[in-house]
């Protein structure tokens, strides 16, 4: 995927210095893009227009303070405004229908070799990801920040603009509830030990 900026005028001395502080940045922003809006297509949309607001408002960013908080904040903003405002019933599909569709083609687009999809796959299969959409979202958002895209408690207080010992908190809360709903997940799949029950 093109950065959207790399059309803008190069001539513009924000250019350079923003594509080289803002884009490393971009991989963990569309993970989390993905995860709040749960669609492909959305998460690219959400991300291209964070990068649009934060490119636009570049002059406004308080250079040697935490970029990627003030990426996130500007994401979660944007996600607030854009897509909470939305009615909330989603469009109605024939699920048999889809599921006809993926068996047809997964065949034809599955590639034996890719390493990428050998490791990372099935790297949160449904019973997670199904828990995991199922905490509050106080909890889920410093879960995933935390133990999916690996920011520290600092920057994840920044980013959500509360203490670090709030972001404790409901990290260890999260996990607590997670670990209630995956327990038996967990045990069929030899996480856990008989022996270690007791």
């Amino acid at each position: 995927m093109l950065p959207f900026f790399l059309a803008v005028s190069i001539q513009d001395p924000r250019h350079k210095e923003f594509e080289q502080q803002a884009l490393p940045h971009m991989d963990v922003l569309y993970n989390y893009a993905l995860r709040l809006t749960a669609n492909a297509d959305d998460a690219s949309d959400l991300l291209q227009e964070t990068f649009l607001k934060a490119y636009r408002f570049w002059d406004k960013f308080e250079q040697g303070t935490n970029l990627r908080a003030w990426l996130f904040r500007i994401m979660k903003n944007t996600y607030i405004n854009l897509y909470r405002k939305e009615v909330k019933e989603p469009d109605k599909v024939d699920y048999a229908e889809i599921e006809s569709y993926y068996n047809n083609i997964r065949d034809e687009s599955t590639d034996d070799n890719d390493l990428q999809q050998k490791i990372f796959g099935q790297l949160l299969d449904d019973d997670v990801s199904k828990a995991l959409e199922a905490l509050p979202e106080e909890f889920r958002t410093v879960v995933i920040l935390c133990d999916i895209e690996g920011l520290a408690y600092e920057e994840i207080a920044e980013f959500l603009q509360i203490p670090v010992g709030t972001v404790r908190s409901r990290l260890h809360r999260g996990r607590k509830l997670l670990y209630t709903r995956l327990y038996d997940y967990a045990k069929e799949r030899g996480f856990i030990r008989k022996d270690a029950e007791q």
